[in-house]
């Protein structure tokens, strides 16, 4: 029996997108209404609670496309989004709850409704846990925005996604294959990875694939590779011990004396308490004598005249070596002048 396989097949042209996501329409949802009712919840902020009841309508409206109902409680800090008898869409639900989560991480709510279109993601990255140095958290997340918010700006850019810092969080929205890269630069800069060296790295692979020929080639060759440049933070003792080799002795070393036994040795452990303050006393002031002693010194030097043998000598070699340069130049004037 012959193949049918390669015939020709007029209804399947090459203009037709295969990989393409077709949107999911009332008509399509087969099964009818949902057997048993989803819900989701998340609590929200006390400062997010005048923006959010003056974007509520909005929010509402946008949900109601779907099939979807919203609740926002103000006396338990709450908001819920459930499935109705409308809902047709299994998916609808779950873009609500990232809805409602975006909310609570401060997202605006005209952007946040986009993530019920279909082709964009949410992803609400933790970042508090990953510095455990407050200050040092502060400075990292700091990194990402950048002066002037320019760092992030360029991150939103070449990742095509909505990065928004918030507190111990970084919310971001976008495609899939974008919220990947966001995630991976985020978790870098909190573990003290600068963000230019991805901001770098992202800009050279958009050049890189408006080329046809290098599109489907290994792009390692063409991207940076930093070295890490940190420098060992080992200390190093203040005393170093003499490592040198010695005579072998099966005999332990002699146990140092404590700091009473030297006290003993020295009679102090004998003496009272008045006579000890005295003792201690007595020792801060002959430090500070020999000191003062010491800087009377140097400043006695200045003023000390210095000997008049060494100054004659002095005088005599400054006179000699003016001697000296004047017959130099006198011997050049006379060679310059013969050459003329």
């Amino acid at each position: 029996m012959p193949s049918t396989y390669k015939k020709d097949k007029p209804w399947d042209t090459d203009d037709i997108d295969k990989w393409k996501i077709e949107a999911f329409k009332p008509e399509d949802n087969l099964g009818g209404t949902f057997a048993e009712e989803s819900s989701f919840a998340t609590l929200f902020p006390k400062y997010r609670e005048v923006y959010l009841r003056s974007a509520w309508p909005l929010i509402t409206r946008s949900l109601e496309k779907y099939g979807i109902a919203c609740t926002l409680d103000l006396v338990e800090g709450s908001m819920t989004v459930k499935t109705t008898r409308k809902t047709y869409d299994p998916a609808a639900i779950l873009n609500a709850r990232d809805l409602i989560k975006l909310l609570a991480r401060s997202v605006p709510a005209p952007q946040a409704v986009k993530i019920l279109d279909d082709g964009v993601a949410a992803d609400v990255i933790k970042i508090r846990n990953l510095v455990r140095n407050k200050e040092r958290f502060v400075k990292r997340r700091q990194r990402i925005l950048g002066p002037n918010g320019s760092t992030l700006k360029a991150l939103e850019l070449l990742t095509e996604c909505y990065i928004l810092v918030q507190g111990n969080t970084v919310a971001a929205m976008g495609s899939f294959k974008g919220l990947k890269t966001v995630r991976r630069i985020v978790e870098d800069t909190m573990a003290n990875v600068h963000p230019i060296y991805a901001i770098k790295e992202l800009m050279i692979k958009r050049e890189l694939a408006k080329d046809p020929e290098l599109v489907n080639e290994n792009w390692d060759r063409f991207l940076p590779h930093f070295k890490k440049r940190s420098l060992s933070k080992r200390q190093v003792p203040f005393k170093v011990t003499d490592k040198s080799k010695k005579p072998y002795t099966p005999f332990p070393p002699p146990q140092e004396k404590s700091k009473v036994d030297l006290q003993i040795e020295s009679g102090e452990f004998f003496l009272g308490k008045q006579a000890k303050e005295r003792k201690a006393k007595e020792e801060r002031e002959e430090k500070m004598r020999e000191k003062q002693e010491k800087k009377r010194k140097e400043r006695e030097k200045e003023f000390v005249p210095p000997k008049e043998g060494d100054a004659a000598k002095e005088k005599k070699r400054k006179r000699k070596d003016g001697e000296e340069g004047e017959k130099k130049k006198k011997k050049k004037v006379v060679v310059d002048g013969e050459e003329s």
